[in-house]
């Protein structure tokens, strides 16, 4: 008895292992009924545990919305903030399977505040049922989501009108959403769009036709599910395997780990290291103790190669016939997802396949509007707003557009500052290859000018509020640093204004464009070997350290002229401050814009206990101290 079960256990097993894994999510607005559809298709698949299900019952009767009934959104929402609110925060995985398929379903937040969360689940979803409450139609998360899914490159979509029940069943009510929203999406390029009318709570059209619905004729839910064609045929299935982990247990063995997200790989393969372009071929497979003779897409294994080739985290392993593009200009659509808006030239970090570099957003292209697809203008991007826009990075990165490949055209974007996740993008085409453009080798470098000059070159960066004393001070460096020989230039904020960024307005967003030209020209003045001071306000850290990055280890110093407020706005030597106080000056900083004070500058001034020439002294002998 004991082998038949152990035999029936181990077909079965088998008889799971062998059947398609379709990967779905649901999303909609709030109350539209996402989460107990889920439970409802959990517990007609036969997948609830008899514990799980007494357990369900009982918090049905202490959290649930349906009275006596059981309350089956209660089997997703599992954090207790939902539970008491009724409303879905976070993303949740369930898992059932019918005769035809495994399902992994992703429950996703229906708020416009946990957008992001809804972004997650639909970043490896295959389809999206997109549930609409039949009572009030197509509302404006309806829409935002849709340009989620569709941005996430879903291509099968489920129209499921829910509720039904709360409108009589109703036809007209079904079948004007169902034109509704096939008006709406008809530029989305869907492959398949089916309209089903829903009532969860009851099980109507989920697993059997509801007899409540005797004038619709199309598929059940699960009937759909069963039988949508989701496989893709990809233009490309050369290897690609992104590293993510070196592993050197010892001298003699170093492998390369990592999800392949293309193709197959045998041993003995010629392949290419990105984006060094170094060639070896395969020397072996491995998985824990076994070495395979093949791996395919979605497998995770670790490569052996016949050459001692420089091999990173974040380096790209790929087929020598087919290798993807090299680039670090970007045409993508971000999904901004952070309170703070996104600025134009502020400094991030994206993180692509395993690969993290520095990046900026250059160009808002344009936004889309939710409602219509209509393309916007837009100087910057606020929460949960899409919009196409140019990207640049730090290096060149091996990528594939989106629409190929997932998995190398996907990134997220992160805030250098806090870390935080703040945007997340995918690439639509390079716009830049970096392969077309070289640095040019010069005979003489910044050595050779330095010390022709005999002088050490620095970059001088005075930063603090308007009326601080910074460019007084700055003059005053300047002078002791010429009596002494010394070849400098000095960078004024007024004075650059009137040519380089004469464009430039006092936006956020100009103001960091502002800064980021200023410390490119003061990178390139020192390079040629000179000691060049900079005296702009540089409200934002972010901008700051952007520039300090540009320079190598000492050549930048920070000087925070930190005079208060107080004695800045008595001095007023420009009447900006009154103006400001006014409201004739917009986006004055002190006044309504933020300053970020420096968190560990070289040196702190404060010209309201020390004379102008003081502070330049002090300048001055931390540069000979350095």
């Amino acid at each position: 008895m004991a082998e038949l079960h152990a035999a029936n256990i181990v077909e079965y097993l088998e008889e799971q292992r062998q059947k398609e894994t379709l990967r779905f999510i649901t999303c909609g607005s709030v109350d539209d009924g996402k989460s107990t559809l889920i439970g409802r298709m959990l517990y007609e698949s036969k997948c609830i545990f008899d514990d799980q299900l007494k357990a369900l019952e009982t918090d049905s009767k202490r959290y649930g919305t349906q009275g006596e009934k059981i309350d089956f959104a209660l089997l997703v929402d599992g954090l207790e903030a939902e539970r008491e609110q009724g409303i879905t925060i976070d993303v949740a995985y369930r898992f059932f399977a019918t005769d035809r398929r495994r399902y992994i379903v992703a429950d996703t937040p229906g708020h416009e505040q946990y957008t992001r969360n809804m972004a997650t689940g639909a970043s490896t979803a295959q389809l999206a049922i997109l549930l609409i409450d039949a009572r009030k139609g197509i509302l404006p998360q309806t829409r935002r989501h849709h340009r989620i899914v569709t941005m996430m490159g879903i291509r099968h979509v489920v129209l499921a009108v829910n509720k039904m029940d709360l409108v009589n069943f109703d036809p007209a009510v079904f079948h004007k959403i169902e034109a509704d929203y096939r008006e709406f999406a008809r530029d989305a390029h869907l492959d398949t769009l089916t309209a089903i009318p829903l009532a969860a709570v009851h099980g109507d059209n989920v697993v059997k036709p509801s007899p409540q619905t005797t004038w619709y004729h199309g598929p059940t839910l699960f009937d759909h599910l069963d039988a949508v064609d989701v496989s893709h045929a990809s233009t490309r299935q050369s290897f690609r395997l992104p590293v993510q982990y070196v592993n050197r247990p010892n001298l003699n063995y170093r492998g390369f780990c990592g999800r392949i997200a293309e193709g197959k790989v045998r041993p003995g393969d010629p392949v290419r290291v990105l984006p060094s372009g170094r060639t070896t071929t395969v020397q072996s497979i491995d998985l824990w103790d076994q070495q395979l003779s093949e791996a395919e897409e979605g497998a995770s294994v670790t490569l052996t190669l016949a050459d001692e080739v420089d091999v990173s985290r974040g380096d790209l392993i790929v087929a020598t016939d087919a290798p993807p593009e090299v680039a670090d200009q970007f045409q993508v659509r971000i999904l901004w997802m952070a309170e703070e808006a996104l600025v134009p030239g502020r400094p991030l970090l994206m993180k692509l396949h395993a690969k993290e570099v520095s990046a900026s957003v250059m160009e808002i292209k344009y936004r889309e509007d939710l409602n219509t697809g209509a393309h916007l203008a837009a100087k910057v991007l606020h929460l949960n707003e899409i919009a196409v826009a140019t990207l640049a990075t730090g290096q060149p990165v091996a990528f594939e557009p989106y629409a190929t490949n997932h998995v190398m055209g996907g990134f997220i974007l992160i805030d250098r500052l806090t870390f935080a996740t703040v945007g997340a993008g995918l690439i639509d085409f390079a716009l830049r290859r970096a392969s077309n453009i070289h640095w040019q080798a010069l005979e003489l470098g910044k050595g050779q000018r330095a010390a022709l000059m005999h002088q050490t070159p620095r970059c001088i960066w005075f930063t603090g509020l308007s009326g601080s004393g910074k460019s007084t001070v700055a003059n005053m460096l300047e002078k002791r640093l010429h009596a002494e020989g010394r070849h400098t230039y000095m960078l004024d904020g007024d004075n650059v204004r009137h040519g380089l960024n004469h464009d430039l307005g006092f936006s956020e967003a100009d103001r960091v464009e502002n800064l980021r030209r200023v410390a490119e020209v003061a990178k390139l003045m020192v390079d040629a070997g000179l000691i060049v001071l900079v005296s702009f306000i540089s409200p934002f850290q972010s901008e700051r350290r952007m520039a300090r990055e540009l320079f190598e280890p000492g050549e930048f110093l920070e000087i925070h002229v930190n005079t208060p407020l107080a004695e800045c706005e008595r001095r007023d030597v420009k009447g900006l401050y009154a103006k400001a106080r006014r409201g004739e000056l917009k986006n004055f900083t002190g006044i309504d814009s933020p300053y970020e004070p420096p968190v560990s500058p070289e040196l702190v001034l404060d010209t309201s206990k020390e004379t102008a020439e003081e502070c330049a002294l002090r300048v001055s002998q931390l540069i000979q101290g350095r």
